[in-house]
């Protein structure tokens, strides 16, 4: 009986340490499992049975230490990194006067839409979709449904500006810009747009931009920018603006006048025949006298038809080819930080901050390229 108790017993110490959990080097468990073949037919003796298992027990306690010894150090980093995010994030707090870090809210079920609404070809797919390799020229219908598209994505975004005050949360602002989105027979175009699951972006404070509307509440001292697209008789019209809630501190409310206002620098050399790479060049030179930092990650792009397409536009330095043509429309879209320029994600996949947690103002505007300049469409 005591020897197959403890035949069982090794067995049980040889499973462990085949598993993925188990440390035993393997040439220990080959050792072992090698005296036990080479001694199978002592079947009486469990004093080998004793030995064997002994052993596996003395090697699981000196590989369970060594296990534990890395798992602390592990532990300590993460401790660390998180200690130093939390030190940052409150020195930011401080020095700017606005609120505690961002944090998730709770985020509701999307909302309908009427089914005698058109809808954008992507919704049959929550793939996030490529960027269209087409540029998008259009002939005068076409810059007659770009207007109208526009014009109503505009005065959604000055109605959901009049919205932004302390207490309000985002996600009652989604709702109302919702709801006059299918009033106008349009389509809210982030909803669903790679499983997006809102109808416009709300992005607060450090958060650069896709943020979701959720349950929090706007504090006084925040800044929001609202990002609202609309999808209407088969165009899309597509701007954002950072708003003020409340008292906010003054270095925020320059990095916000001065983010408006490399956008317009921007537009403003915008024209047929002109280079994309000169818009990146001159909102860089604006930033940089404020010391301002300018997002990379994120850019501008072709939209018409297509949400998204070619031209990338880039609002860094860069000598990206290509030139402007009349009849195109794109969008032009800085993100201006405070601190450094880089990122991190939420597992959302959508939610992006800056990686210092220093708060960070964005602009964006559809623009028609002219022969001579270039027509703000989303200008209310």
């Amino acid at each position: 009986m005591w020897s197959n108790i403890l035949k069982n017993l090794f067995w049980q110490w040889v499973s462990l340490f085949r598993s993925p959990m188990g440390s035993l080097h393997n040439s220990h468990l080959h050792y072992m499992v090698n005296a036990y073949h080479h001694h199978h037919h002592h079947q009486n003796q469990p004093h080998l049975w004793v030995s064997l298992s002994i052993s596996l027990l003395l090697l699981s306690m000196y590989c369970s230490q060594h296990k534990l010894v890395v798992y602390s150090k592990r532990v300590s980093a993460l401790e660390e990194a998180m200690r130093i995010r939390r030190q940052r994030e409150l020195q930011s707090t401080k020095k700017f006067g606005r609120t505690p870090p961002l944090r998730r809210g709770k985020v509701s079920p999307p909302l309908p839409v009427p089914d005698h609404i058109p809808k954008p070809p992507y919704l049959s797919s929550n793939i996030l979709p490529e960027i269209s390799s087409e540029h998008q020229i259009h002939d005068a219908e076409g810059i007659a449904q770009m207007k109208a598209a526009c014009e109503l994505a505009a005065r959604v975004l000055e109605h959901a500006g009049t919205l932004v005050r302390p207490s309000v949360t985002t996600d009652q602002i989604d709702k109302a810009v919702h709801q006059m989105i299918i009033e106008a027979g349009a389509y809210p175009s982030p909803l669903g747009y790679g499983g997006f699951p809102k109808s416009i972006c709300t992005s607060v404070n450090e958060c650069m931009c896709h943020g979701i509307p959720d349950s929090r509440q706007l504090q006084n001292g925040d800044i929001i920018n609202i990002d609202v697209t609309v999808y209407l008789n088969g165009y899309h019209g597509d701007t954002s603006k950072t708003f003020l809630c409340g008292d906010v501190h003054g270095a925020i409310k320059r990095l916000v006048k001065v983010t408006e206002e490399c956008m317009e620098r921007g537009i403003a050399l915008c024209k047929d025949g002109a280079s994309f790479k000169k818009i990146g060049k001159r909102i860089s030179e604006h930033a940089e006298k404020y010391g301002y930092g300018v997002v990379e990650r994120f850019v501008g792009h072709g939209v018409g038809t297509v949400f998204h397409s070619e031209p990338i536009i880039l609002h860094h330095r860069n000598e990206s080819p290509g030139v402007m043509v009349e009849g195109q429309t794109f969008t032009i879209e800085p993100i201006l930080t405070l601190g450094g320029i880089e990122c991190i994600t939420w597992p959302d996949n959508w939610t992006t901050l800056t990686a210092d947690g220093i708060p960070a103002a964005q602009f964006e505007h559809t623009i028609l390229i002219t022969r001579t300049g270039a027509e703000i469409l989303t200008k209310c």
